[in-house]
């Protein structure tokens, strides 16, 4: 199905991989309960592979309520327990701890903010940033954007949330778009 086309090199043979970057990777997400799934994964993606994460994304919304912040900050040392045995997730109890407190920080920048879109795409204008990059070698790890990301949600009380991962965040979540100019996608997303 999605053999025919021209797209990034980093999905490589992988189906799940492929329709990731084909139907979501760099897509513009506005939608607050998207992107506390995106920035719940990526901070479980730190030191790992993003396919060892998205094997494992339904573990993961099973495991964490469906991504509503609202009932994940209730967890307590019993879910903790629970999560930490889940073999359905990556069983890292200081990513789990702090997914639980990145949840209360997520509710707090909506009730100041109205929503955390508001707030999460000032680093961007409000508007995606179009790459022109040639390879994967040209695309970067971080960003001046991702730099004061980071800064900020680490004021909010955020955990996990290093320049990089707010990078690669930035990069899902379509606040950048870094497909290739020779990936279909590229000219798809603008």
């Amino acid at each position: 199905m999605y053999s025919n086309k021209i797209r990034c090199s980093w999905p490589v043979a992988n189906e799940l991989m492929i329709q990731y970057h084909d139907e979501e990777w760099g897509v513009p997400v506005h939608e607050d309960r998207k992107l506390f799934e995106f920035m719940v994964l990526d901070s479980f993606q730190a030191g790992l592979s993003w396919k060892n994460i998205l094997n494992k994304r339904e573990g993961f919304r099973s495991a964490f309520a469906g991504f509503e912040p609202e009932i994940i900050t209730l967890f307590g040392k019993r879910d903790i327990e629970k999560l930490i045995n889940n073999k359905t997730i990556i069983r890292n109890r200081l990513k789990i701890k702090a997914t639980i407190s990145n949840s209360q920080h997520f509710l707090d920048i909506q009730k100041e903010f109205g929503s955390f879109d508001s707030f999460i795409w000032k680093f961007t204008d409000g508007k995606t940033i179009i790459n022109k990059w040639e390879t994967t070698d040209d695309i970067p790890v971080s960003t001046p954007e991702s730099d004061t990301m980071s800064k900020e949600l680490k004021k909010w009380g955020f955990k996990f949330v290093g320049t990089t991962i707010c990078y690669a965040f930035m990069q899902a979540a379509g606040m950048v778009n870094d497909h290739l100019i020779s990936c279909f996608r590229h000219g798809d997303l603008g």
